[in-house]
């Protein structure tokens, strides 16, 4: 019996064993932990690549959009030197929220991404950016070129929900969103951590 190539016999990795993107860094591919309908935060186990829980979300925020991450990247030092201030990248893949018209209520799904802003958020002094991209060959987006294309509303809820998501009652936040920044600038973010993951991991 003859497999398609390529055949995996066991499941790939989803962060080291699935390729970054058709066409990195505008179109990539993003593994999906966290839809709008989730108030459980879950995450990729980085040993065994199965998506585990991490908390019940502690706020009464929900994730306003597809949450996830870029395959074979890897927030470090080019990350870092990006931000323009003293912070290193936070050693995770870099993360990623994907909006879509209709709605997609299941994770551990591949999607492809069309790259359009992103956010600078500081978590306990790193920088923990999250890349905002469209759902490719959505109709509804695709005149969304860049984050200034967006309604000022869905930013705003993208902001509250990445400010207040870790936040415990009665102690001080410690991430804050510094900036949101263009698509240009996204792209800028996304080819410094694949070289930080060649860095870090190899090619």
């Amino acid at each position: 019996m003859t497999f398609p190539n390529p055949f995996y016999r066991w499941r790939p990795h989803p962060w080291h064993g699935l390729e970054t993107g058709p066409q990195p860094p505008q179109l990539v591919y993003a593994y999906i932990e966290l839809t709008p309908f989730d108030l459980v935060k879950y995450e990729v186990e980085k040993t065994t690549g199965y998506l585990k829980v991490d908390r019940p979300q502690r706020t009464s925020s929900q994730p306003p959009t597809l949450y996830g991450f870029i395959p074979r990247t890897y927030c470090g030092a080019r990350v870092g030197a990006l931000t323009g201030g003293a912070y290193r990248g936070d050693g995770d893949p870099l993360d990623i929220c994907v909006i879509s018209e209709r709605p997609i209520t299941k994770s551990e799904v591949i999607l492809t991404a069309r790259v359009i802003g992103g956010m600078l958020m500081i978590d306990n002094g790193d920088a923990d950016d999250k890349i905002i991209a469209v759902l490719a060959n959505d109709r509804f987006w695709e005149s969304a070129n860049d984050v200034n294309d967006l309604p000022d509303v869905l930013v705003e809820r993208l902001r509250h929900y990445f400010s207040t998501y870790k936040l415990v009652p009665g102690k001080e936040s410690t991430t804050f969103i510094e900036r949101i920044y263009d698509a240009q600038h996204a792209m800028q973010v996304i080819e410094a951590a694949i070289q930080d993951y060649v860095d870090m991991y190899g090619g």
